[in-house]
């Protein structure tokens, strides 16, 4: 059985985001080891979320991280913003659109929730 889970979240409202974490910590406690890949794909506001800057989440981010989880922002939402690669913690990859890697991970077989 396949577990991978995509986690989208892209409002700019930070109690979004902390649940989006906290669902991804319980979502690996639940499955007790099981192999899965783990995405949070943040775009639109949410993307400011996965910046180093006045981050109150940066220690839960790396702790995931750490765990496996792969952390993406969406280069269009970065240049809104704006953000640069510079600004976001070293744990997050930019990819080039966040709504062409939601359908790519879709395609993949991955579950899609959105906090």
């Amino acid at each position: 059985m396949f577990y991978d889970l995509l986690v989208h979240v892209d409002l700019p409202d930070e109690s979004r985001f902390v649940m989006a974490l906290g669902n991804i910590n319980n979502y690996l406690a639940a499955l007790n080891g099981e192999p899965c890949t783990v995405v949070l794909l943040a775009n639109g506001g949410a993307a400011r979320f996965l910046a180093r800057k006045d981050n109150a989440q940066t220690e839960a981010i790396e702790k995931l991280a750490q765990a496996g989880v792969s952390f993406r922002v969406c280069a269009n939402a970065m240049k809104k913003i704006p953000i640069t690669k510079e600004d976001l913690l070293p744990c997050v990859e930019v990819v080039p659109a966040g709504v062409v890697e939601i359908v790519r991970l879709q395609r993949e077989d991955f579950a899609y929730i959105k906090p």
